[in-house]
C-alpha cells in the first residue's frame, strides 16, 4: 500500500468541471483541439529544426560550434524552467499562463523565422523554449478541470499523450517537407496560425481556482538552475566528453543546487515542489517511468534519422514521410489504451507496451546497411509505437491523479521535466555509445563517409555504412535497456488500480 495516505484528490469543482463557459459539454471537443494543438506545437519544435539545419547554416553562416545551440537552447529553457511553470499556473491561473505561454511560443516563432542571424534566432529558440514550459503543464492540468471524470478524461488523456510520440514525427515530416519546398524559416512561420487558432480556443478551457500561497522564490533559484545545469551538462557531456570541464562543472553546480532546493523544499511553507508528490509509490513511478521512456524514444528518432538519411540516402521529405507508422501507430495505441485504462490496472497496460517496445528496438538493432523500408524499419516503427503508446496514456494519468487541486500544475511539470531530461540523457549517453562502437569499426566513420561520397569511393562509402550502422544499431540496443528499466520500475511501483484513473474526489485507491 502507498505511503501516501493523507493526499487526496480535491473534488472536481460542481459548477465548472467539465463544462466550458458556452454552456455544458458542448464544446469539450473544441477545449480537447486546443490542449492537443497546443501540445503538438510544444512537441514538434523539439523535431522540426533538426532537418532544416543545413540549410540555415548556409544562409546564416552559422558556425559548427553554434549549430547545435539552436536545437539545444530549445531544449534548456524547456526543461529547465517546466517547474517554475507548472508552479506559476498553480498559483497564478492555470489558462491564463497557458495563454501567456502560447503567446510568446507564437512571437518568439516570429522572431525566429524572421532572424538575420544566428544571435537572434538562438535567442528565438531560449524565448520559445520560455513559451513552452509555460504552456505544457497548464495543459494537462486543464484536463482535469475541462474534462469530467472517466471517459470523456480517459479520452483527452490518450489524444494528449499521443501528441507526445505524434509531434516529434510530424517535426520531423513537416520540417523536410516546409524546408525542401517552401524556406527553412517557414520551420517557424508555421507555428503562427497554430498557435493564433489556439489562443482563440482558449474561451473553452475552465479555469481553475487559483492555489494560496506565494511563489517559493529561494526553490525557484536553486531548482531552475539546477535543472539548467543539469540538461546543459548532459548536453555538453554527449557532445565534448564526459570528462569535459564544463560539464563536469556544470554536474557538480546541479548537483550542489538541487540538493539545496530539495531542502529549501522541505523548510518552506509554501514550496514550489511539495515533497509530499513523491509519497505515492505510483506517482514517483510514473515520472521514473517516463524518464526512461524519453530516453529510449527520443534518441531513436535521432539515430533513425541518421540512418535514413546517411546509409540509405533518404532526402528530408522522404525522411518525414517515412516516419508516418510512428504516428500511425502511436495514435492507434493511444486511443486503446485510453479506452483499458477505464478496465485494467495501470501497470497491465503499460508493462506489456514497454515491452513492445523493446523488442521493436531490438528489431531495429538488426539493421544492416541494405535493410529494406518495407521489410524491416516500416514494420519495426510500427511495433515500437504501439508499445510506447499504450504506456503514455498510463504514465500521463498516473502523474496527475490523486492529486491534491493547487498541485496538478507542479505535478503535470514534473511528468514532463523527467521526459525532457530522459531525453536529453538518453541522446547524450548514446551518442557516446554508438561513436564509440563506430569507432570501432572505422576511426572517424562519419568523416569517412562524406570523403568517399565526395570522391566516389565505393568502397569507402561501404566500409563507412557498415561502421556507422554499427554504432546505430548498438544506440538501439540501448533504447531497448532503456524501455526495459521502464518496465522493471512500472512492475515495482506502479500498483494503482483502476478505479484512481476514473474517480476524481476521495483518497487515491492504492492496491
Amino acid at each position: 500500500m502507498s505511503a501516501d495516505t493523507t493526499t487526496t484528490a480535491a473534488p472536481a469543482r460542481p459548477e465548472t468541471a467539465g463544462k466550458s463557459p458556452g454552456g455544458g459539454g458542448r464544446h469539450l471537443g473544441l477545449a480537447l483541439f486546443v490542449i492537443a494543438a497546443a501540445q503538438l506545437m510544444v512537441v514538434l519544435d523539439a523535431t522540426i529544426t533538426n532537418i532544416a539545419l543545413p540549410s540555415i547554416q548556409t544562409d546564416l553562416a552559422v558556425s559548427d560550434g553554434n549549430l547545435a545551440w539552436i536545437v539545444n537552447a530549445y531544449a534548456l529553457a524547456f526543461g529547465g524552467l517546466l517547474l517554475l511553470g507548472g508552479r506559476a499556473g498553480d498559483l497564478f491561473g492555470r489558462r491564463r499562463m497557458f495563454r501567456t505561454g502560447i503567446a510568446v511560443f507564437t512571437v518568439a516563432s516570429v522572431l525566429g523565422g524572421l532572424a538575420p542571424g544566428e544571435g537572434l534566432l538562438i535567442g528565438a529558440r531560449v524565448l520559445q523554449g520560455v513559451g513552452a514550459a509555460m504552456a505544457a503543464p497548464s495543459a494537462l492540468a486543464l484536463i482535469t478541470t475541462t474534462f469530467p471524470a472517466g471517459r470523456a478524461r480517459n479520452t483527452a488523456m490518450g489524444v494528449y499523450a499521443a501528441m507526445g510520440g505524434v509531434g516529434a514525427t510530424v517535426g520531423l515530416l513537416l520540417g523536410g517537407t516546409l524546408t525542401d519546398v517552401l524556406d527553412w524559416r517557414w520551420v517557424f512561420f508555421v507555428n503562427i496560425p497554430i498557435g493564433l487558432a489556439v489562443l482563440a480556443g482558449t474561451r473553452t478551457l475552465v479555469e481553475a481556482d487559483r492555489s494560496p500561497g506565494r511563489l517559493d522564490v529561494p526553490g525557484a533559484i536553486t531548482g531552475t538552475g539546477g535543472l539548467i545545469a543539469l540538461v546543459y551538462g548532459i548536453t555538453r557531456g554527449g557532445d565534448h566528453g564526459w570528462t569535459d570541464g564544463p560539464a563536469l562543472g556544470s554536474f557538480a553546480s546541479a548537483a550542489v543546487l538541487l540538493a539545496a532546493f530539495l531542502l529549501v523544499q522541505a523548510r518552506t511553507g509554501h514550496p514550489m515542489m511539495p515533497l509530499r508528490l513523491f509519497r505515492d509509490r505510483s506517482r514517483w513511478g510514473s515520472y521514473a517511468t517516463m524518464l526512461c521512456i524519453g530516453a529510449g524514444m527520443f534518441a531513436t528518432f535521432y539515430f533513425l534519422t541518421l540512418y535514413m538519411q546517411l546509409i540509405l540516402g533518404y532526402s528530408p521529405v522522404r525522411t518525414g514521410f517515412a516516419y508516418l507508422p510512428f504516428s500511425f501507430g502511436m495514435a492507434l495505441a493511444a486511443g486503446l489504451s485510453s479506452k483499458l485504462v477505464a478496465h485494467l490496472a495501470p501497470r497491465l497496460i503499460a508493462g506489456p507496451g514497454l515491452a513492445v517496445a523493446a523488442a521493436g528496438m531490438v528489431w531495429f538493432s538488426t539493421l544492416e546497411p541494405d535493410s529494406s523500408y518495407a521489410g524491416q524499419l516500416m514494420p519495426a516503427m510500427f511495433v515500437t509505437a504501439l508499445g510506447l503508446g499504450m504506456g503514455f496514456v498510463p504514465m500521463t494519468l498516473g502523474a496527475v491523479s490523486g492529486v491534491r487541486h493547487e498541485d496538478t500544475g507542479i505535478a503535470s511539470a514534473l511528468l514532463n521535466t523527467a521526459q525532457q531530461v530522459g531525453g536529453a540523457l538518453g541522446l547524450a549517453v548514446m551518442s557516446t555509445l554508438s561513436t564509440s562502437a563506430a569507432t570501432d569499426r572505422l576511426p572517424g566513420a562519419a568523416a569517412a563517409l562524406y570523403r568517399g561520397l565526395a570522391t566516389h569511393d565505393a568502397a569507402l562509402v561501404a566500409r563507412a555504412g557498415e561502421a556507422l550502422t554499427h554504432g546505430y544499431t548498438r544506440a538501439f540496443a540501448a533504447a531497448a535497456v532503456m524501455f526495459l528499466a521502464g518496465l522493471a520500475v512500472t512492475a515495482f511501483a506502479i500498483n494503482a488500480r483502476k478505479q484512481q484513473h476514473g474517480e476524481e474526489a476521495g483518497p487515491a485507491h492504492m492496491g
